[in-house]
């Protein structure tokens, strides 16, 4: 089965666009949310990150996402040293459940959306890469709207991942998400172009 990787940074979209794929039959495994629930359920993880960040990194048994997000917030390195440690469970994990899709005979490909493909060093593991762009001040200002945070934080967020530049030159599909009518189009014509290209590859 062919595995498509969809990425973009912080603001881009990436989940509008998942979402849209999934309007259309296209399974998509959202790898930040797997993250957070195997940070929670796995006892391999669970235990290097107590030895690593202290017993501070789970309060009442939970992932204290507030202290670890005040640790990594400036230091890249305790990011990398998170990322390291969960980054391989999630690939088992990916890895399981797409055996799991692939019995499924309406299933023609899959999506896996993911913020730090390129980062995490996994972007080569994918059949094709799509990238969700956007421009700077759009993303801010989405963000500000979605979530409690400043601006420096998103900026910090930002400087912690690749440049859209960086992504596009290294993918294989760029959406530009301005305006969703048009982004949903762009999704809708992708959409098609997959599916005649895994088609073709099943022949």
């Amino acid at each position: 089965m062919i595995t498509i990787g969809l990425t973009g940074g912080i603001g881009s979209g990436k989940t509008t666009v998942a979402n849209y794929f999934i309007e259309l039959g296209v399974p998509v495994y959202f790898a930040d949310n797997e993250a957070k629930e195997l940070m929670n359920t796995s006892k391999k993880i669970k235990k290097k990150l107590i030895t690593e960040f202290g017993k501070e990194a789970y309060k009442d048994g939970k992932l204290n996402k507030a202290y670890l997000a005040a640790i990594v917030f400036n230091d890249k390195n305790k990011l990398s040293i998170i990322n390291k440690i969960v980054h391989p469970e999630v690939v088992k994990h990916f890895s399981k459940w797409v055996k799991q899709q692939s019995q499924n005979i309406r299933s023609d490909y899959v999506i896996q959306e993911n913020a730090i493909l390129f980062e995490n060093g996994s972007a080569s593991k994918f059949n094709y890469i799509i990238t969700v762009t956007a421009p700077v001040d759009i993303r801010i200002n989405r963000i500000l709207k979605r979530d409690s945070i400043t601006k420096d934080a998103i900026l910090s967020r930002m400087d912690n991942q690749w440049s859209d530049n960086e992504k596009v030159k290294l993918s294989d599909f760029v959406i530009n998400n301005i305006n969703l009518i048009d982004t949903k189009k762009q999704v809708k014509k992708l959409y098609k172009k997959l599916l005649k290209i895994n088609r073709g590859a099943l022949k």
